[in-house]
């Protein structure tokens, strides 16, 4: 059922709709020579960002693990990139596994509430080695992650019982979350430091409330080494996301 509340037309079209970041308008404007930027969109959701960095001349790819997300965000690049090249470089595949693009390839991963959607502490690292893989040394990664105050429906969410780190009660399924200070922790062990502080926001969104770590990290390392190829298959995980 998680999965089907990223495939519906509403949801989907309830994430196109929204605005670039206003984050990554910043870092954009600093960009000396967009052409030569290459930039994962990773959750693109409805192209809200993958559009805005398109129309502006960067090198954006994009990947989403819902269907009807990736099929929005080609359809909204088309006008931009033409239908060759946005059927290309939108990708469906899940996060943790980036198979799709080489190691070093990218000088800057969006990732902009998505990586909160792994459903275990193990998705989640997976999903953070992969990011570092596919960055170059000194790349950034644009973040924003849930922490454990949010509250969509009004009701709150509950940590479960075989891992602390994640929750029920939020609208697409369980999720992970983290304080601030514990996120920042968690990416210095995974090869990333902070390049400016890490903030925690807080919007209201009746009938509860979205709070936040905006982040902006470069990589420094490698990351720790992953799990074999066996590993990630006997976990569920494919052996490459599909084209």
């Amino acid at each position: 059922m998680a999965d089907e509340f990223w495939e519906q037309a509403d949801v989907v079209e309830q994430f196109a709709a929204r605005e670039p970041d206003h984050r990554l308008l910043k870092l954009i404007d600093a960009c000396e020579s967009p052409g030569s930027t290459r930039v994962l969109d990773l959750g693109c959701a409805g192209g809200r960002n993958a559009v805005f960095l398109a129309e502006h001349g960067l090198d954006v790819w994009a990947l989403d693990a819902s269907a009807a997300m990736v099929a929005r965000t080609r359809e909204r690049l088309r006008p931009v990139l033409g239908d060759e090249a946005a059927q290309r470089r939108v990708h469906h595949g899940r996060m943790d596994d980036l198979g799709v693009y080489a190691d070093a390839t990218f000088s800057l991963v969006v990732a902009l509430g998505i990586l909160h959607n792994a459903r275990s502490r193990a998705e989640w690292e997976r999903t953070i080695s992969e990011v570092n893989r596919v960055l170059a040394t000194e790349g950034r990664l644009l973040m924003q992650h849930f922490t454990p105050e949010v509250d969509m429906t009004g009701e709150g969410v509950r940590p479960t019982a075989d891992d602390p780190d994640v929750y029920d009660g939020f609208p697409g399924g369980r999720v992970i979350l983290f304080e601030r200070e514990a996120l920042d922790a968690a990416m210095k062990r995974y090869g990333f430091r902070t390049e400016v502080p890490s903030e925690t926001v807080r919007v209201e969104a009746p009938p509860g409330r979205r709070v936040s770590t905006n982040a902006l990290y470069r990589k420094e390392k490698p990351a720790p080494q992953r799990p074999s190829r066996g590993e990630r298959e006997g976990a569920g995980v494919p052996p490459h996301a599909s084209a």
